[in-house]
């Protein structure tokens, strides 16, 4: 069995580019093989038009250093405190000690942890620590930054507060982005563009705004029907309780535009056609800066009243798809 099977993607210079999907879809092996920590069986990684397939181990290691990776559980080395930390891949490098230390507390003003430099990773919360390894990721000065679920072991708070930093790096160094995760969220707050893996193949790909609006593969509407609030795990159950009860009824994901958000669609669908439909979930979300509202509609089981309601909505302008399946 193949563990990554026609996988193409293109990822742009200074992009901030995410690759989404369940455990064991086989995220983690393809950002390995952008590296070359995994080396592909069959095909190619091109960096600005260079098979990394074709270098040796020499210029391999010469071109991995252009390519910095930041982990979930953030390999930090215990027994050396902050600045040592940042400054050990430059060591590697035979940078002097005294140019390290001066380039290591540059990267700790960016990162915001100037007062850190002696502590030691014990003394760090999470996200602190996940600032040191992005830190010490960019000590190389690398043109690529891989981040393998670097927020999965964090707090919603802090995840945010690690995305936003990411963003302004990304900006300010001009450096492209590869997000590596399971969650949703992260990639409609951060990634101008996605693919989505599932069993190791890619189903789907392209711009996050046009994913999360119109999903065109079973995998990326499970994911986006996934993507509840934070901390609403209660909630969440509630919805796929509900959904259950209504196996019977047919479900529909409607996305607010701008122009439909300031009408009561719903309320006047109900008022003229005299049938109530259940509201399984209402939120506002964040894709790439912009406000997205997302509803999901249980309809009456009603066959030609469906279609009317349904003709209804996209007349009013809003974006609408069937929901098969519960929401796990």
């Amino acid at each position: 069995m193949d563990a990554l099977k026609d996988i193409n993607l293109t990822i742009g210079a200074g992009d901030i580019y995410g690759i989404i999907g369940m455990s064991g879809a086989g995220k983690s092996t393809l950002v390995r093989c952008l590296n070359f920590l995994e080396r592909p069986t069959d095909g190619q990684v091109l960096i600005e038009g260079k098979d990394l397939g074709t270098l040796n181990e020499k210029e391999l290691r010469k071109q991995r250093s252009d390519i910095a990776m930041i982990f979930q559980h953030f390999n930090l080395l215990m027994q050396k405190n902050v600045i040592d930390n940042i400054c050990f891949p430059l060591q590697i490098q035979g940078v002097k000690k005294k140019e390290a230390r001066a380039k290591a507390r540059e990267l700790l003003k960016t990162v915001g942890l100037e007062e850190k430099e002696k502590a030691y990773p014990t003394q760090l919360s999470g996200g602190q620590k996940q600032r040191v390894a992005i830190a010490r990721a960019l000590a190389s000065n690398p043109k690529i930054l891989l981040c393998d679920e670097a927020t999965s072991a964090l707090d919603p708070q802090t995840t945010a507060s690690i995305l936003e930093l990411l963003k302004s790096i990304n900006e300010q160094f001009q450096i492209t982005i590869v997000i590596i995760t399971h969650q949703m969220s992260v990639i409609r707050e951060i990634c101008n563009r996605v693919a989505i893996i599932e069993h190791g193949e890619l189903v789907e790909n392209g711009l996050v705004e046009d994913i999360f609006s119109h999903p065109k593969s079973k995998a990326a509407r499970e994911l986006i029907l996934r993507d509840v609030p934070e901390n609403s795990g209660k909630a969440e159950g509630a919805v796929a309780a509900q959904m259950e009860r209504i196996q019977g009824d047919k479900k529909l994901r409607i996305v607010f535009t701008e122009n439909s958000a300031f009408e009561p669609v719903i309320a006047n669908m109900i008022l003229q056609f005299g049938k109530p439909v259940n509201i399984l979930r209402a939120d506002t979300k964040n894709v790439g800066g912009v406000a997205k509202g997302e509803m999901i509609l249980g309809l009456p089981d009603d066959r030609h009243l469906q279609i009317d309601m349904e003709q209804y909505l996209t007349e009013h302008g809003l974006e609408i798809e069937e929901v098969t399946g519960d929401v796990e």
